[in-house]
C-alpha cells in the first residue's frame, strides 16, 4: 500500500514527464518510455513480476527465424545426372524429381522408360516457406540484378548498328550528289551525327501522351505546335469573380466572356462537351422510357437498360417509316418542285400517247394525272403583300395586308385598315344611335280598322262593353255548335290538320260566340233551357 504522500509525489512526476520537465522513464534495454501512454499498456500484469517500467509484455514474445527476403529457390539448378531409368521417375523424361503428369518437357514419341535414353537430370527441390509479411509480398524476391546487364549489351549493340546504318545512306546521299568531289572528313561526320542525334532527341516537340481506353492504355503522339498568339483560358478575364479554372484538371466550365460577342470568341466554356457526343441520343433514349413508363409499359432505363435501348429502337424505326410514308403520299399526291422532273416524264410530255378525258375533265383513257390545286400559291398581284384568303371577317375572304374582300383589286395598304376601322366604327356609332331613339306607333292595318280587332275584345282598353251584332252572333254560335258536333261525330282518324290560312281576321262576335260555348257547361241547369230558345226562334 501506498501512502497518500507517495502517490502524489508519483502524479507530480508523471505530469512532469508529460509537460516534458522531467526525463522519461527507461525500460531494462535502456528506451524510453513515452508518457503518454496510458497505464493499462505501460503496466505489467501481476502474474510477470516486473515491478520496473517496462514495454516487453506488449510486445510479440514469440521467436522469429532470420529474415526471409533474401530467400528464395534456384531457377533450374540440377542436382543429379541418371545414366538409366530409374523406377518411379518421370515415363516422359526420365527425371525423379516429378511426375508424369506434372511433366513440363515435349512430349517424345517414345518416353524415356522404353528407349532408356536422354534422361533429363533431377531438379532441385526446396519447400520455401516465406511467413514473414514483407517476403510474402516482396516483388523483387528472386531477382537477379546482374541478368540486366545483357540487356544494356542488346541495345547498345542495336544502337551501333543504327549509327552504322545511317552514316551508310548519308555516305550514299553524298556521293550521289557530288562523287567526283566526295572527300569528307572525320570531323564532318562527327558533326553529322551530333546533328542527327539532337533532331532525334527533339522530336520537333513530340510529347508521348498516354491516351485512356477501356480495354488498357495505349500511347499517341501529339505535337506541341501551340502559337504564339495562342492564350490560355484562364487569362481570358482576369476578373477574380469570372469563371473559375481549377488547374488540378486544366478545366474551365463557364464561359470566361460571357457579354463577348459570339462569333468573337475563341473559347466559350468547357460545359459543351456535356452536351456532345452521344448526350442527345442519352436524353432522348430517357425521354422516351419515362413517357413510356407513364403510359403503362414495363420499362425501365436503369433497370434494364439493354430492354430500353432495344424498345427505343424499336418505336425509332416505325416512327420514321410512317413519316417517310406520309412523305411518300405527299410527294406522289403534290409532286416535288425542288426536284427535277424525271427523264420518263421528259420524253411523255411530247409523246403521242393517247388521253380522253369526259365533259368534267377527267381522265377516261389513258395515264391518270395527279391532281393539283387550281389556285396559284404564292403568287402575289397588284401590290398585295398576302394571297386571297388570307383574311376573313363577317363571311367574306379577303387580304390580310389591306382588308379587301374585292379579288383582285389593288391593294390600299394602311390607308385601306384605317379607312375599314372607320367604316366598322361608324357602323357601330348608328347601331347605338338606332337603339337609344324612340319607336313610332304601330299604324293599324285596314283589316283591323274595318273590323275593329283590337285589344278591346279582350278588355284591356276600353272600360264599356263591346257592341256586337245579334244577327252574326246567332250566326256565329250555330257555326260553332254545327263545328264541335262534326268534331264529335268524326273519326279521330279521318280527321284533318286545320290551320289559319289566309287573312281572315276572328270578328268579335265569333270571340263572343266561343267565350259563351266555354263557358257553359253540363253542371249548368240554365244552359240547356237556353240553347232551347235558341234553337226555337
Amino acid at each position: 500500500m501506498t501512502s497518500m504522500s507517495e502517490f502524489r509525489r508519483q502524479k507530480e512526476l508523471e505530469e512532469a514527464r508529460k509537460a516534458g520537465i522531467a526525463p522519461a522513464a527507461v525500460d531494462e534495454e535502456g528506451k524510453e518510455i513515452n508518457p503518454h501512454i496510458p497505464q493499462y499498456m505501460s503496466s505489467a500484469p501481476w502474474y510477470l513480476n516486473n515491478n520496473r517500467p517496462s514495454l516487453k509484455h506488449q510486445k510479440d514474445w514469440r521467436t522469429h527465424g532470420k529474415d526471409e527476403l533474401g530467400k528464395f529457390y534456384d531457377r533450374g539448378a540440377k542436382v543429379f545426372q541418371a545414366k538409366a531409368y530409374r523406377k518411379g521417375s518421370c515415363e516422359n523424361c526420365g527425371a525423379m524429381s516429378h511426375k508424369t503428369k506434372d511433366c513440363v518437357e515435349r512430349p517424345r514419341q517414345k518416353g524415356a522408360k522404353w528407349t532408356n535414353k536422354h534422361i533429363a537430370a533431377d531438379e532441385k527441390i526446396e519447400d520455401i516457406r516465406l511467413e514473414t509479411f514483407e517476403a510474402r509480398r516482396d516483388r523483387w524476391n528472386g531477382y537477379e540484378a546482374s541478368e540486366y546487364s545483357r540487356i544494356m549489351d542488346r541495345y547498345e549493340k542495336i544502337e551501333e548498328a543504327k549509327k552504322t546504318v545511317r552514316k551508310k545512306a548519308e555516305l550514299e546521299k553524298r556521293f550521289e550528289k557530288d562523287g567526283d568531289a566526295f572527300a569528307g572528313s572525320d570531323d564532318s561526320d562527327v558533326d553529322d551525327e551530333d546533328k542527327i542525334a539532337e533532331q532525334e532527341e527533339a522530336g520537333f516537340g513530340k510529347v508521348e501522351k498516354r491516351v485512356r481506353t477501356t480495354a488498357g492504355g495505349a500511347t499517341g503522339s501529339v505535337r506541341n505546335l501551340r502559337i504564339r498568339e495562342d492564350t490560355a483560358k484562364y487569362l481570358l478575364n482576369l476578373d477574380p469573380n469570372s469563371a473559375h479554372y481549377d488547374p488540378k484538371s486544366r478545366s474551365m466550365r463557364q464561359d470566361p466572356q460571357p457579354n463577348k460577342d459570339p462569333s468573337q470568341k475563341a473559347f466559350a466554356g468547357d460545359n459543351f462537351v456535356r452536351q456532345s457526343g452521344d448526350f442527345h441520343d442519352m436524353e432522348a433514349l430517357a425521354v422516351h422510357s419515362f413517357s413510356a413508363h407513364d403510359k403503362g409499359q414495363d420499362i425501365h432505363m436503369q433497370g434494364a437498360p439493354s430492354q430500353a435501348e432495344a424498345l427505343y429502337k424499336q418505336f425509332r424505326a416505325k416512327k420514321d417509316m410512317l413519316e417517310g410514308k406520309t412523305k411518300e403520299q405527299v410527294m406522289s399526291k403534290y409532286g416535288s418542285a425542288a426536284q427535277a422532273p424525271d427523264e420518263e416524264v421528259l420524253a411523255l410530255a411530247q409523246s403521242e400517247a393517247y388521253t380522253e378525258y369526259n365533259a368534267e375533265g377527267r381522265v377516261i383513257k389513258g395515264e391518270a394525272s395527279i391532281k393539283r390545286s387550281r389556285y396559284p400559291e404564292d403568287v402575289l398581284i397588284n401590290n398585295h403583300t398576302s394571297v386571297w384568303g388570307s383574311w376573313w371577317s363577317n363571311g367574306s375572304w379577303g387580304y390580310a395586308c389591306c382588308h379587301q374582300t374585292t379579288k383582285n383589286s389593288f391593294c390600299t395598304g394602311e390607308a385601306g385598315l384605317e379607312a375599314e376601322a372607320q367604316a366598322a366604327e361608324l357602323m357601330d356609332a348608328n347601331l347605338a344611335h338606332r337603339l337609344q331613339r324612340p319607336e313610332p306607333p304601330a299604324e293599324r292595318s285596314s283589316a283591323q280598322v274595318v273590323n275593329g280587332m283590337s285589344s278591346a275584345m279582350w278588355g284591356t282598353e276600353q272600360s264599356g262593353e263591346a257592341a256586337l251584332d245579334e244577327g252574326k252572333l246567332r250566326d256565329a254560335l250555330k257555326k260553332h255548335r254545327a263545328h264541335d258536333k262534326a268534331a264529335v261525330e268524326m273519326d279521330d282518324r279521318k280527321r284533318k290538320f286545320n290551320s289559319i290560312a289566309g287573312n281572315e281576321e276572328v270578328t268579335l262576335e265569333e270571340m263572343e260566340a266561343y267565350r259563351i260555348s266555354r263557358s257553359r257547361g253540363a253542371e249548368d241547369p240554365m244552359a240547356k233551357f237556353l240553347n232551347e230558345e235558341d234553337g226555337g226562334e
